[in-house]
């Protein structure tokens, strides 16, 4: 493996790095550029090597677990390459984090609607993993978010999709294709972003009736319920926050504070259709969670002997139960997806397309895909 380490530093431009919270792996890089990773790639191939994309860990916890001979930190792509306010766009690297991307665009108050909680989660992270923040239910889910992704393929092959406009209809969506793909199609490099000017008020108004929240209010930014109750997080102008504060009718806070994830060592997402949320957080009562009506989440921490009888239910209606972080005897034991989509046979043509030799986090997908 020696062979391997000198082989694989020459091709990077550099030596091997620790990565906090890694599994074990034969070796950890930190490529600077997307044609050192393409290099990497394609000796990855041609060698029959297992390859990891690491960027801060944060969503780790979904799917399969892999045993890599080989992890691809994106620790030195995170910088913001070019930020243009008034077209409300930014370019940056995949291993940027939300805080550093928030701290710069917040400057001229605008917002990249990515997760609120999470600052030390990078952007690449962020769009392979395919998760949103609480303000879904206003602006839509992370995909969105995305207009250009640059990538390579599991075979060495660098790839930009999408353009640096939003009225963009020309071509594959390959932006939309890399989101919540977990890493399988490629590694991302590089994103351009679209963003959002922060409303001029922002409100939380405490409710005990959520659906009522709902139909009282236009298009509300959020309505999260947690073992403390249920906030409505309101935003637009002065007057309308107000004439939607006064129509929920309770006690209002200035501002947004977002709940904490649900804290435990095994924390699972139910998918519900949104009209289930009520009945799923019904029986949640004794757990730590955050459900988002109007969305169709909730995310739970749970006692992993419970994750069979939440799946059982939730897909009879259609939904799934996914693990997003739990002890690793669990991944032993229950399919961290649950029953594989009926998609499965297009999702492995997909995958073959874009990674041929498997090298990229094989079975980490529905399916052990």
């Amino acid at each position: 493996m020696t062979g391997l380490r000198s082989t694989l530093g020459k091709l990077v431009g550099g030596s091997a790095i620790e990565i906090d919270g890694a599994p074990a792996a034969d070796l950890s890089v930190a490529p600077e550029s997307a044609e050192q990773i393409a290099t990497l790639l394609d000796f990855a191939s041609e060698h029959g090597l297992t390859v990891l994309p690491w960027g801060s860990g944060r969503h780790q916890g979904f799917g399969g677990r892999i045993d890599p001979d080989v992890i691809v930190s994106t620790s030195r792509l995170a910088g913001i390459t070019e930020w243009i306010p008034d077209d409300l766009t930014v370019v940056l690297g995949s291993g940027a984090t939300l805080g550093l991307l928030h701290d710069q665009i917040w400057t001229r108050r605008q917002s990249a609607i990515l997760p609120e909680t999470s600052p030390e989660a990078t952007i690449g992270g962020v769009i392979a993993a395919g998760v949103s923040g609480w303000k879904r239910l206003r602006y839509g889910p992370t995909r969105d978010r995305l207009l250009q992704v640059k990538f390579v393929t599991g075979d060495g092959r660098v790839v930009t999709g999408g353009a640096r406009v939003v009225k963009n209809v020309t071509g594959y969506d390959l932006p939309r294709l890399l989101t919540g793909s977990f890493g399988s199609l490629g590694i991302i490099t590089s994103v351009c972003l679209k963003l959002w000017p922060v409303p001029e008020a922002l409100a939380t108004v405490a409710t005990d009736d959520p659906d009522r929240a709902l139909a009282v209010t236009h298009r509300p930014q959020a309505v999260l319920e947690t073992p403390d109750g249920v906030s409505v997080y309101l935003a637009g102008t002065a007057a309308e926050v107000e004439a939607q504060a006064a129509a929920v009718g309770g006690e209002v806070t200035a501002g947004h504070s977002w709940p904490d994830q649900p804290a435990g060592e095994c924390v699972v997402c139910i998918r519900v259709t949104p009209v289930d949320v009520a009945l799923v957080v019904t029986s949640l009562t004794a757990h730590s969670f955050v459900a988002a009506h109007g969305v169709g989440e909730v995310v739970v921490a749970v006692d992993p002997s419970e994750i069979e009888g939440l799946r059982e239910r939730a897909e009879a209606g259609g939904g799934a139960v996914v693990v997003e972080r739990a002890p690793q005897a669990v991944y032993e034991e229950i399919d961290p997806w649950g029953t594989p989509p009926a998609t499965i046979d297009l999702q492995r043509r997909i995958k073959a397309a874009f990674d041929p030799l498997n090298v990229l986090v094989a079975g980490r997908l529905p399916g052990n895909l």
